[in-house]
């Protein structure tokens, strides 16, 4: 039988086909043919692009797409059997990168290659793919002396071993709590779909009655909607009590996050850095620990004002209206939700009811024909689950662009969160083009009792996020795969072309097309978009702080040396900002998957500070339709494809916002579109 995980270069992958025991096999197969690979390249003479960089490239593309594709089934339909044999495989994946960037036989033919005549005449993706490359061999350890590469690569193992497993706690810890409830009065407030949906995972469970989760899709409505306190104060404490060590031992990820960031420290110092945080900087926009921490201080306390406001608001309505004296945190998301109702006159649930799924995608498939000429055409592909469809990107006469994949619903032994990623790259090999493929994951609910499934306005937001990285990568007109798409970009500035996009689902000439109600099939009604509008920025000074809050907590962790109290450093930025003081049990930081387990670590900030650039990016439709254009303007969609999207990661990120924008980015469209101006 032949094995789904070997040559899938320039193919969509074979999901369903792949078993855990294809794992192993296709890994042992793959790491030989690319160390022979490295072998070879070793010797090459006089080496150039040809004889030396394709061709390797070539080969370790192999190894990279297979890896890929198993780490991406461990994270959507994992099961005891695929995740042994990925964990069993992680340490020598990550030794074998670890190797390859240490390699100073390759560093070397590196470094012919920057000091060649050829060098001069490459282009922009060529020389920044050379110079990207050789800055990555730097922070690999390539210059490292022996005994020092040795430790570092004993850190590289490590630290790929824990990040992995602190991710696999939080899944854990997520899919095993279950709280089954037999009467229908103790849900006061939550909506028919949330109802249907908890009683199809009872009987799924072959138990009577409702069933809370953690899953998002879950215990979000039972937080923000569900009248019984006690219930919100359970679900509250579960959540927040994940992965920590009040439930089993071995899902505590506390001492993960000990160990990860004393990791990091050491690595970080082995390459000459003071900080994990200079480290991460040295491949971003930012320069240093400190210009962040000052950026997010200037945010955060230009929003404090505002949002000591929202909580005081919040205080006395809850106290007057709900006869709540003392607001707990588990009461925040009930009280917030009442007063918006209470302000605007409509309620999540409402506005929920108009966006059903196949009209949104609908409608963002409108969106991107509108900006961009092109279309989504669903088409046939292999698939990892039976929820997951596959869209094939064509311009509007019909050539190919790119491919992707779709998977939007909650499911056990799926990951939490939403993200996009890269299954192919744009590639041009002599006459033969490759082009690109991207997935998209969500974790919306899924439909029940025969109808599509309906999206919180938050849902379509998320949606549109994801998108727009997509987009990045798909709208690609480089032709070197090292810097194509999202290759290449700085990790500060890959949020750009994503929060760009979310704009669009505040725009009344965007919305009908998105909307079609579950009953009635009537679109959003122009009175409710008002309303919504005008709700826009409710909270949202205690939205920007805590996010700011968020991304100080991931830089001045990775910016100390120090052993970490994270419970301490969390209470001290919670002061500093004076948001509400949490229980002592709450371990929110032991489900931070994006700094522990992901690749936001002293990147977190990231979100803010290329929210600037959208919120800046966006203001030139803006500028476009008070000249009585349209919001979707074809042609400065066309100049921000051209100049943002298409470039990838071939110049700096500065630069493609300036070639679009005309000019250095700015931060009042950021703080207008929050209304904190």
């Amino acid at each position: 039988m032949s094995n789904p995980l070997l040559d899938l270069s320039g193919k969509l992958p074979d999901y369903p086909s792949v078993k855990p025991e294809h794992v192993s096999p296709a890994l042992d197969t793959l790491l030989a043919s690319s160390a022979a690979a490295v072998a070879a390249a070793e010797q090459v003479q006089n080496p150039t692009w040809a004889s030396f960089v394709e061709p390797l490239d070539a080969a370790l593309e192999k190894l990279s797409l297979a890896w890929g594709v198993v780490a991406h089934l461990e994270s959507v339909v994992t099961t005891p059997e695929l995740r042994e044999v990925y964990n069993a495989n992680i340490a020598r994946i990550s030794n074998f990168y670890t190797e390859l960037g240490q390699n100073e036989l390759l560093y070397a033919q590196y470094k012919l290659i920057a000091a060649s005549a050829e060098f001069a005449s490459y282009n922009a993706a060529r020389k920044t793919i050379i110079e990207d490359t050789l800055r990555d061999f730097r922070l690999s350890g390539a210059e490292l002396p022996e005994a020092q590469k040795q430790r570092f690569a004993e850190i590289a193992e490590e630290l790929s071993e824990l990040t992995v497993k602190f991710g696999q706690n939080v899944m854990d810890a997520t899919d095993e709590w279950g709280l089954y409830i037999e009467d229908i009065a103790e849900l006061d407030g939550l909506p028919q779909d949330w109802l249907s949906a908890a009683k199809s995972a009872a009987t799924a469970d072959g138990k009577t009655g409702y069933k809370v989760t953690l899953k998002q899709p879950s215990q979000g409505p039972v937080m923000q909607f569900c009248s019984n306190r006690k219930l919100r104060e359970t679900v509250y404490h579960a959540n927040a009590t994940r992965a920590s060590e009040f439930g089993p031992e071995e899902r505590d990820n506390g001492p993960l996050i000990k160990r990860i960031h004393a990791l990091r420290t050491e690595a970080a110092q082995l390459l000459g850095f003071n900080n994990y945080g200079e480290e991460s900087l040295a491949t971003k926009m930012a320069d240093t620990p400190a210009e962040v921490a000052e950026f997010l201080r200037n945010l955060g306390h230009g929003a404090k004002p505002f949002a000591a406001k929202d909580r005081a608001e919040l205080k006395t309505f809850a106290k007057e209206q709900l006869g709540l004296d003392e607001l707990a945190v588990w009461d925040y998301g009930y009280a917030a939700e009442k007063l918006s109702e209470a302000k605007y006159a409509f309620s999540a649930q409402e506005v929920k009811a108009y966006f059903t799924e196949p009209t949104v995608l609908s409608g963002l498939f409108k969106v991107i024909e509108s900006l961009y000429s092109l279309r989504f055409v669903k088409a046939s592909a292999p698939v990892w689950h039976p929820d997951v469809n596959y869209y094939a990107l064509q311009n509007l006469d019909g050539s190919a662009v790119g491919g992707l994949y779709l998977d939007l619903y909650a499911r056990t032994g799926k990951q939490g969160g939403a993200w996009m990623n890269d299954v192919l790259s744009r590639d041009r090999k002599g006459e033969e083009l490759q082009n690109p493929v991207a997935l998209v994951v969500c974790n919306f609910s899924a439909g029940v009792d025969g109808k599509p499934a309906l999206l919180t306005h938050d849902d379509v937001i998320t949606l549109f996020h994801e998108f727009g990285h997509a987009l990045h990568h798909l709208l690609t007109e480089v032709d070197e795969s090292g810097v194509s798409g999202i290759n290449g970009v700085e990790w500060d500035a890959v949020e750009l072309p994503s929060q760009f996009m979310e704009n669009f689902c505040w725009e009344w000439q965007v919305l009908p097309d998105l909307t079609h109600h579950v009953d009635s099939g009537a679109a959003l009604p122009r009175e409710l978009f008002d309303k919504m509008l005008a709700a826009k920025n409710f909270m949202s000074g205690s939205g920007m702080v805590r996010q700011v809050l968020l991304s100080l907590f991931d830089m001045e962790l990775h910016a100390s040396t120090d052993a970490i109290d994270a419970a301490m450093q969390n209470a001290a930025l919670v002061a500093e900002f004076e948001m509400p003081v949490a229980p002592s049990y709450n371990r929110w930081f032991n489900t931070f998957s994006h700094i522990f387990a992901g690749g936001y670590a002293a990147g977190y900030y990231s979100y803010k500070w290329a929210e600037v650039l959208s919120a800046d990016a966006y203001s030139a439709f803006e500028e476009a339709a008070a000249t009585g254009k349209s919001i979707l303007d074809p042609a400065t969609g066309a100049r921000f494809r051209k100049e943002v999207l298409a470039m990838g990661g071939s110049r700096p990120a500065i630069d493609s916002f300036t070639a679009f924008r005309g000019r250095k980015p700015e931060v009042a469209a950021l703080l207008r579109h929050n209304g904190l101006n």
